[in-house]
């Protein structure tokens, strides 16, 4: 098949892209690299030994949509590209209404016109809010509690309502829980822009010495030290799962909805731990208190997707944990030394 990938020089579209070349499947990408690097692409390519089309703009962009969708004929589009900072889509709200939620609708209503009816969205378990209970399952109730994760339940509504008014649309939304590690070959991997967001990076960042200690936000949940618990999953085993969704889905008419993780909770501590075993390095922390909105833990249950995909997680903590320090101690600046 023939996939736009939105946002394809990101973190998870960058491992997404190699995946699908992997797979036989041929890519073309839109980013507006204000997030993410031209060497990443690069960088795919070169691992892939391919060129790979892409346009440098905004998927929000209708006038560049409708131009990229004349120059291609596409199968489908696997839509990465918004903005995805919890902290900062509280400040600026409408910054995230924008690039998520109405990017999103442009990008579903050029998809029509052009008569391309298989799209697959990414979402986050951010919208299961504070869940009652664990393994979380598709029917949860779900009610985000920040400006990010809202404007991926609309976009999520937006695409769950096309399908019912649109007779072809095939719309699959595929609901991450906490991507992280890097392509194996230590080439490709995780370079947030300023301060981190999320763990797995702060503490590889930490390892490699551009920080000098790892904040820890709460010892005192509910959990097995205290610690906040969450599903961290291998980004080339979520790269894998977009590419079963298209290949198991196109040509199936509806809305579909997936969680992907590994099924299991991992607390900041035992990841500490395991990477300070991959890395051979401690990894000093400082107990603080806990965030307004974290919760205790959180995790999936993927059977769903096992069931209609054939997909499940297969890589291990370690894995993630020895990919993440190959690619940070190869690329101590990411991709700025390029």
């Amino acid at each position: 098949m023939h996939i736009l990938v939105t946002g394809g020089a990101g973190y998870i579209g960058s491992h997404t892209c190699i995946a699908l070349i992997e797979a036989g499947h041929s890519v073309v990408v839109i980013d507006d690299f204000s997030n993410s690097h031209i060497e990443a692409l690069k960088r795919v390519e070169g691992i892939c030994n391919t060129e790979i089309p892409h346009y440098e703009g905004d998927v929000g962009d209708e006038e560049l949509l409708r131009r990229v969708f004349s120059e291609h004929t596409f199968d489908g589009v696997i839509h990465f590209a918004g903005s995805k900072a919890v902290g900062e889509s509280v400040e600026k709200p409408m910054l995230y209404y924008r690039n998520n939620v109405t990017a999103s609708q442009t990008l579903i209503e050029t998809m029509h016109e052009a008569g391309v009816h298989t799209l697959v969205f990414s979402s986050s378990a951010t919208v299961y809010g504070d869940p009652q209970t664990v393994p979380i399952v598709e029917d949860f109730p779900v009610g985000a509690t920040n400006p990010y994760g809202r404007s991926k339940l609309m976009v999520e509504q937006i695409i769950q309502d096309f399908a019912t008014s649109t007779a072809q649309f095939n719309g699959i939304i595929l609901r991450y829980f906490n991507p992280v590690g890097a392509h194996p070959c230590g080439r490709i991997g995780e370079d947030p822009s300023g301060i981190p967001n999320n763990l797995m990076p702060f503490i590889a960042q930490v390892a490699v010495g551009k920080r000098s200690h790892l904040a820890v936000f709460g010892d005192d949940y509910p959990t097995i030290d205290g610690t906040g618990v969450r599903d961290y999953i291998h980004v080339c085993d979520l790269a894998e799962g977009h590419v079963r969704a298209l290949e198991q889905l196109h040509g199936k008419p509806g809305s579909h909805c997936f969680n992907l993780g590994t099924g299991s909770g991992v607390s900041v501590l035992e990841m500490v731990e395991a990477y300070e075993k991959a890395s051979d390095r401690p990894i000093p922390y400082q107990i603080a208190p806990r965030r307004p909105g974290d919760v205790a833990q959180c995790y999936a249950n993927s059977g769903h997707a096992k069931a209609v995909l054939g997909w499940q997680a297969t890589r291990t903590l370690e894995d993630m944990v020895k990919d993440s320090w190959r690619w940070q101690s190869s690329n101590p600046n990411g991709y700025l030394e390029a």
